[in-house]
């Protein structure tokens, strides 16, 4: 009997390719499978999501999750990392200074207890959280095998200094861009935000697209090119930032 997407909990979004919108901050995970391979994009919230997250892709995939790109490093995006102990983790260049530094980890407990985590939870993470083995300085070509390839792409900064989006090519091209774009709710723009260079980072992720490609956000439904490109526009009217 074979199992869908859908009832292990994941929207199809391409051949091989899914995500899922997990609870509690709505955060956007994805996942592409190859041959002999699986690739997740992003972790989850804590150590609990993160190992929830490996169990439902394994399940679907068949196989263990072998690589993890983490989009930004947000404690929605990559508490969960630990979670996924022997796969190969890659980050946009720089990623390790907030992993590593004391004060960068103090931050990401205290974020994640202002947005309402328990602050054991948000701690037992951050201590076990390791630095990606992989950065990404400009783009990487991933092999997952079988003639399937992703490309990891550093376009920030924007959103954070460190912003990865991962390109899977196929009909229809699928874009995750992280929390570059979001859907349920305006984009927002902490104080790790480099709001004059955020819509030149959707303009490169726009052109690593294209038009007829699928745009999935870090949060929210999964968009189009004319999505991207008029929040694109509301960013820099906001920061007042021209062409």
């Amino acid at each position: 009997m074979t199992v869908t997407w859908e009832e292990l909990g994941w929207e199809r979004v391409a051949a091989g390719v899914g995500r899922c919108r997990l609870p509690g901050w709505d955060c956007t995970a994805g996942l592409v499978v190859g041959a002999g391979t699986a690739l997740v994009i992003d972790a989850g919230s804590s150590l609990a999501e993160g190992a929830e997250l490996r169990t439902r892709a394994e399940a679907l995939a068949g196989r263990r999750v072998t690589h993890l790109a983490l989009t930004h490093p947000h404690f929605d995006h990559v508490l969960g990392a630990p979670a996924f102990a022997g796969a190969e983790v890659y980050g946009a260049v720089g990623i390790d200074s907030v992993f590593e530094a004391r004060h960068a980890r103090e931050e990401l407990v205290a974020d994640a207890v202002r947005n309402g985590m328990d602050a054991e939870v948000a701690e037992e993470a951050v201590t076990a959280l390791v630095a990606p083995r992989h950065h990404v300085s400009g783009e990487r070509t991933l092999d997952l095998g079988g003639g399937r390839q992703v490309l990891l792409a550093n376009v920030g900064p924007g959103h954070t200094a460190h912003d990865l989006v991962v390109l899977v090519p196929g009909s229809p091209e699928v874009v995750f861009c992280g929390d570059l774009v979001e859907e349920s709710g305006e984009p927002q723009a902490g104080p790790d935000a480099v709001p004059s260079h955020w819509p030149a980072a959707l303009d490169r992720l726009l052109a690593l697209g294209g038009e007829d490609a699928l745009y999935v956000p870090g949060h929210g439904a999964v968009v189009d090119a004319g999505f991207v490109r008029a929040q694109r526009d509301a960013l820099a009217a906001r920061f007042g930032v021209s062409r």
